[in-house]
């Protein structure tokens, strides 16, 4: 503290008194300012020009030194207050004008900073740093009005754009910074949005705006408990923030509406919980992660419901809201799999693998991959019409019923298309039997081994005739059993002969 007044000896001050004297220690203190300033140690600088406004507090030029300095400590709010005071003080201080434009500027007040370079061109028409200026205040209204029209129609791409081209102008905006993280939250670019905030914060932790987009991020990342924290701190600071009170209201819905939705499907009341989880996705559209939650919570209720169409579809909505979303990409396969739509099963099956190698994934992925394998030969179960658990005894059954049904002779009658039709069909009912009447046939086929690789099965030179003879226990050359169409036995009637 000693050393401030170096310059002037202490009883040479204090024997200062008229205001020439003043005047001169004012000037001393404002070329010790400009030396510092032409440094660049601005905060010497800073101290020296409060030394020269302290000594002469109407002298415009002092305030306009100090706002400069101001400027390059990056502190507009003080450099725009001293500006101002040096133009109330001088009308006709141009340089002054031109700092309270730049400094409207920086703070992002463009109407403002116009007012004050049409004053610098009223003092000096050919000014080109002020018609510089007004031109940057110009486009800068501009960005603006495109931010607004594009928040409006919900294009945040093209606001954080405009955004960025104004704070290329308007660097110390808080306002636009807050519009441009919060977009960058409804983006889902959640670590810019929050940086930008944080920063905010950093400077000013009392700042209801960067308070909510704090809030916001968390909300959106599904962190709502912490979310509500933040919201209720911005609305502390600032009870009328609207946005700050709608997200914590939705916040708080979305939250007991979705912990209500669990509980009844833990109470295994799965009719309630899908309409549950169906309300709270109408709370927040904007909520991409916890929406996609509820899409996947919501296909589970539907699987337990039987809805495998819906829970498919949800599922896929899930995964169009977070492609990260691995329990949706399973939950989606299982369904693929009930469904016997196998492809769709292993490209899941494989996105899961590829992001988390786990035994249990790679495992899953082999069994699709195994039931896609099956289901690309003839299902000899659909063939007889059985289940895959059928018995031994349903497989003769079906057999005997499929084969008389199907059999050329009941269709002797019929088109040549019709015979070649049911002659073929008969043939694949013959293959379907001699498989699976065979219990080691059967057991190769259901676990999905090529039938093709087995020397005893030649599916080529099979004969079906040879099956249903020795089933039906006929004798010779196909003689042994003939079909009556007559009208007392009804059409497609047979009965057998053995010779």
């Amino acid at each position: 503290m000693a050393a401030v007044d170096i310059d002037v000896p202490v009883d040479a001050e204090s024997q200062i008194h008229g205001p020439e004297d003043m005047e001169r220690q004012a000037e001393g203190f404002k070329e010790q300012g400009n030396a510092f300033y032409s440094k660049k140690d601005y905060s010497e600088a800073f101290n020296y020009y409060t030394k020269a406004i302290d000594a002469s507090p109407k002298t415009a030029s002092y305030y306009g030194n100090r706002a400069a300095t101001l400027m390059m400590l990056c502190r507009f709010r003080e450099a725009l207050e001293d500006s101002q005071q040096a133009v109330r003080l001088d009308d006709c201080f141009m340089k002054g004008h031109l700092r309270e434009g730049k400094c409207h500027l920086l703070l992002g007040n463009a109407m403002a900073a116009n007012r004050c370079f049409q004053k610098v061109l009223e003092l000096d028409p050919s000014n080109r740093e002020a018609q510089q200026e007004n031109k940057t205040a110009a486009m800068l209204v501009e960005y603006e009005r495109m931010a607004d029209f594009g928040f409006e129609k919900r294009d945040f791409r093209k606001v954080v754009y405009c955004m960025d081209r104004a704070l290329a102008v308007a660097s110390a905006c808080h306002r636009f910074k807050i519009l441009k993280a919060e977009c960058l939250a409804l983006l889902g670019r959640y670590p810019e949005a929050q940086s930008v905030a944080s920063d905010i914060l950093r400077m000013d932790s009392t700042n209801a705006d960067a308070l909510y987009v704090r809030g916001l991020c968390l909300y959106y990342e599904d962190c709502i408990d912490k979310a509500v924290q933040f919201f209720v701190q911005a609305l502390r600071m600032a009870p009328d923030h609207e946005k700050a009170r709608l997200a914590c209201r939705n916040a708080k819905a979305l939250k007991a509406k979705k912990e209500e939705g669990n509980q009844v499907f833990k109470s295994c009341n799965y009719e309630a919980a899908y309409q549950l989880y169906t309300e709270a996705l109408t709370i927040d559209p904007n909520n991409i992660k916890t929406n996609a939650k509820l899409y996947c919570n919501r296909a589970t209720a539907g699987v337990k419901l039987q809805k495998l169409d819906k829970a498919i579809e949800d599922c896929t909505n899930a995964i169009k809201l977070d492609d990260t979303y691995i329990k949706a990409y399973l939950r989606r396969a299982q369904c693929y799999m009930n469904t016997e739509q196998y492809e769709e099963a292993v490209r899941d099956y494989e996105k899961v693998y590829q992001t988390e190698k786990t035994s249990d994934h790679k495992h899953l992925l082999k069994t699709a991959q195994l039931e896609l394998k099956k289901s690309k030969r003839k299902d000899y179960y659909k063939v007889l019409g059985v289940g895959k658990n059928a018995t031994e005894d349903e497989i003769k059954k079906a057999y005997r019923k499929r084969a008389l049904m199907h059999h050329p002779d009941r269709h002797s009658a019929a088109t040549p298309e019709v015979q070649k039709e049911e002659e073929k069909k008969f043939k694949e009912v013959g293959e379907a039997f001699t498989v699976l009447s065979d219990p080691k046939k059967k057991i190769r086929y259901d676990s999905g081994h090529d039938l093709e690789d087995d020397c005893s099965f030649d599916g080529g030179d099979f004969d079906a005739n040879n099956i249903f003879r020795a089933f039906f226990g006929g004798h010779g050359g196909g003689g042994g059993y003939s079909f009556d169409s007559s009208p007392d036995n009804g059409p497609g009637n047979f009965f057998f002969q053995f010779g």
